[in-house]
């Protein structure tokens, strides 16, 4: 399952993911955690450093993670033709959430028990001239090439707001954590971004937090209904994290524990979609073509789609191996 975590900057989204992949793990869950937030914080939240020894961030990587997804496939003449929202083909390399690739060997780290990778953040040589969904890129391309089985999981702590919808990124997730604390302003963010993932079949539940007392709780239903899964309460081994100190889960409140479950129950209740995931892809492949991708490659990119791929178990068995 891919799962994303979104929400309002400072509601806790990056906490949750930490929580949820650290949870999933505990459990003995393959589990990839990415972080593509704009502020690279998920290494931290997960017990580490923010460096994580010799981790290259995926942005970096780029050209040689295009390379490799490539693999055979005779609709992308090079990698310099691969774009973030390319699909996978016939001949194109697959990525498993547990297995040993170059992408990995070069990105992923093991931070807190969870391996982990990361966009990176912004150079002194960005500023002012690049936007944050050009590294995000590398994200969406990994995601677009990632076959995840059952009992896997990939966990993204997003960019704040509704950031993600500057690309087809936000159709790429199984299931989706939008985090909300009960205040107007959280509110509001739910709201954009249901509202504009509604037509895509998007999969949201919200999770309350900071969560005082009962009047939070009614002041969440009234405003997000249904979607309100479950939430957490004000923790004292949040602020202890916060401060520096990342402790077991174990030490976490049992109330809050009891909210880690219910939203692994919730992913492992839903439905993988690969038809949607195919069809999405595509079709944000051939947005991103025509609005500036065609111009910019000098050829019509929308012949990199393969009508006849559907990502999913099947498509292993026209996968170039990872040697």
């Amino acid at each position: 399952m891919k799962i994303a975590f979104v929400g309002k900057g400072g509601s806790g989204k990056t906490t949750l993911a930490a929580f949820h992949a650290r949870h999933l793990s505990a459990a003995g869950r393959p589990v990839l955690a990415i972080d593509a937030d704009i502020n690279q914080h998920l290494a931290v939240a997960l017990g580490g450093p923010a460096a994580v020894g010799t981790m290259r961030p995926l942005s970096e990587h780029l050209p040689a993670i295009k390379e490799y997804l490539r693999g055979d496939n005779p609709r992308i003449r090079s990698a310099t033709q691969m774009v973030k929202t390319t699909p996978p083909g016939r001949g194109s390399r697959l990525l498993r959430v547990a297995e040993e690739n170059p992408i990995y060997a070069e990105c992923v780290g093991t931070v807190g028990g969870v391996r982990l990778a990361a966009t990176g953040e912004f150079s002194a040589e960005d500023l002012g001239v690049a936007c944050y969904h050009s590294k995000v890129g590398a994200v969406e391309l990994l995601l677009n090439h990632l076959l995840d089985g059952p009992g896997e999981y990939v966990v993204v702590d997003m960019t704040a707001g509704a950031d993600s919808f500057a690309s087809g990124l936000f159709t790429r997730f199984d299931r989706t954590f939008l985090v909300c604390e009960p205040t107007v302003r959280s509110v509001s963010v739910y709201r954009q971004y249901a509202g504009y993932a509604r037509d895509y079949g998007v999969a949201l539940s919200v999770i309350g937090n900071k969560v005082e007392d009962a009047t939070d709780v009614e002041f969440l239903r009234e405003h997000v209904g249904a979607d309100l899964l479950t939430w957490m309460s004000r923790s004292a081994y949040v602020r202890r994290a916060e401060r520096g100190t990342v402790g077991p889960l174990d030490d976490l409140e049992e109330p809050n524990r009891a909210v880690l479950s219910l939203m692994a129950d919730a992913v492992d209740g839903t439905t993988q979609d690969w038809t949607a995931f195919t069809r999405w892809a595509h079709e944000f492949h051939r947005r991103n073509a025509e609005a500036w991708a065609n111009e910019r490659a000098g050829i019509d990119l929308t012949t990199q789609i393969d009508p006849d791929f559907r990502m999913g178990p099947a498509a292993l068995a026209g996968a170039v191996s990872h040697a």
